[in-house]
C-alpha cells in the first residue's frame, strides 16, 4: 500500500482535531472524510488507529461514540508537517468546521449511554457539558433495555428542553 495517501489522511484528522477546541467524534471526522470522498471507511479506521498508536491523538468510548482528541505530539507533529495538506483541502475542513461548529460541539457535550445495573434494572446516564464544565448529569433506572435506549435517544433530541424545564423548575 502507498503510505503517502495515508499520511495525507492522518494530518487531515490531526488539521480537523487542531481547529476545534472540543472533542470531535470519530463519525464526525468519517463523515466529512467520507463525504470529500478522500478515502474509505476501513482506510479511515486505519488512519485513526495509527495515530492513536503514536499517541498523536488519543480515543475516549462514551456509550457507541468514539470521541478523539489531538495531544501535544499531535499539535506538534502537525506544525512539522502542515504544509503538507493543501489549500484546497484546508479551506474544505475549516468551511466545514465553521458551517458546522455547534451541530458538531452539540453532538460530543450531550451524551446518553445505558447499562445493566447489578439489581438487574437498566440505567440511563445523561450528561450535558459546556466547555468541559458539567451542566447536568441525571441517571434513571427503568426495567428495560428498550426504555433505557430509548431515553438516550430522546435525550440526544430533547436535552436543552428538558435542562431549561428543569432550571425553571428548581429556582
Amino acid at each position: 500500500m502507498n503510505h503517502e495517501p495515508l499520511t495525507l489522511y492522518k494530518l487531515i484528522i490531526l488539521y480537523m482535531l487542531d481547529h476545534v477546541d472540543f472533542p470531535l467524534t470519530s463519525a464526525q471526522v468519517s463523515d466529512f472524510l467520507l463525504e470529500k470522498e478522500y478515502t474509505n471507511f476501513l482506510t479511515l479506521q486505519q488512519a485513526i488507529s495509527e495515530l492513536t498508536d503514536a499517541s498523536l491523538i488519543t480515543t475516549h468510548s462514551i456509550g457507541n461514540r468514539t470521541h478523539l482528541m489531538i495531544t501535544v505530539e499531535g499539535k506538534n507533529t502537525l506544525s512539522f508537517f502542515e504544509d503538507n495538506i493543501g489549500e484546497t483541502i484546508k479551506k474544505e475542513i475549516l468551511n466545514y468546521l465553521g458551517l458546522n461548529e455547534a451541530a458538531l460541539r452539540n453532538e460530543v457535550s450531550v451524551t446518553g449511554e445505558y447499562y445493566k445495573s447489578t439489581s438487574g434494572e437498566y440505567e440511563a446516564r445523561l450528561a450535558a457539558r459546556e466547555k468541559n464544565v458539567k451542566l447536568i448529569e441525571i441517571t434513571l433506572s427503568v426495567p428495560t433495555r428498550e426504555s433505557a435506549a430509548a431515553i438516550c435517544d430522546n435525550w440526544q433530541r430533547k436535552n436543552q428542553e428538558i435542562y431549561q424545564f428543569l432550571v425553571g423548575q428548581l429556582f
